[in-house]
């Protein structure tokens, strides 16, 4: 028999720190773009479990898209709060502008993320280390749930965390992809392979859609 799990990865609508760095800290989301709520809520299935961070700004942007979901507000959601998928910890770097960090160390800088995925950030932690939260959540809500549709609104490094591990990329190659706010990534968790030619993997994950946002609508 075969299951199917499917899961809609959505990015939590901006936060205005700024230009300072934020990862784990706890700015409010901006969730005054209407239209990207009612594009994610024309995307989403019917009844799914709901998973958010601890952090404020991924409730805000859940709750901004059941807004718009026909009953949304009035429908009690199943929903679960999973700290593990919260954003990299960047430690002392929270709070400084990209300048400043910069500054510190002495002009070392990575094209697409704050630092290499193996570097630990003074009191923070490294990207491997989100990577290897996130696949432990991802493997315990298939345990838990598997064959439902999981909406999960994250941060930018869970969700390439995410995509790593689905599909078994090395740290720095996740570091390449770019999560944009209120995007949608959809990947399915396929176990058992009835019918598949001998020798085939019992679970794979196939890929739906990395980065899609609102204005890519059809």
């Amino acid at each position: 028999m075969t299951l199917v799990t499917r899961w809609w990865w959505i990015r939590h609508a901006p936060v205005r720190s700024g230009g300072r760095i934020y990862g784990n800290d706890d700015p409010p989301a901006d969730c005054a773009d209407l239209e990207s709520f009612r594009y994610l809520a024309r995307a989403m299935p019917e009844r799914p479990l709901w998973v958010v961070s601890n952090l404020q700004r991924t409730h805000q942007t859940a709750a901004a898209i059941r807004d718009h979901l026909p009953n949304g507000a009035a429908e009690a959601p199943d929903q679960l709060v999973e700290p593990t998928i919260a954003e990299q910890s960047f430690g002392d770097w929270q709070g400084l502008t990209n300048e400043e960090l910069n500054r510190q160390r002495d002009g070392a800088w990575h094209r697409f993320w704050l630092a290499p995925a193996h570097e630990v950030p003074p009191g923070g932690e490294s990207f491997i280390d989100v990577m290897a939260r996130v696949s432990g959540t991802i493997d315990r809500l298939l345990a838990d749930h598997g064959g439902r549709d999981i909406v999960v609104v994250a941060h930018g490094g869970s969700i390439r965390a995410a995509i790593a591990h689905a599909l078994g990329l090395s740290p720095e190659k996740a570091l390449g992809f770019v999560i944009g706010n209120c995007s949608l990534t959809r990947l399915d968790h396929i176990s058992g392979a009835s019918g598949s030619h001998p020798g085939a993997d019992q679970d794979s994950w196939r890929v739906n859609g990395i980065n899609h946002l609102p204005d890519e609508s059809e």
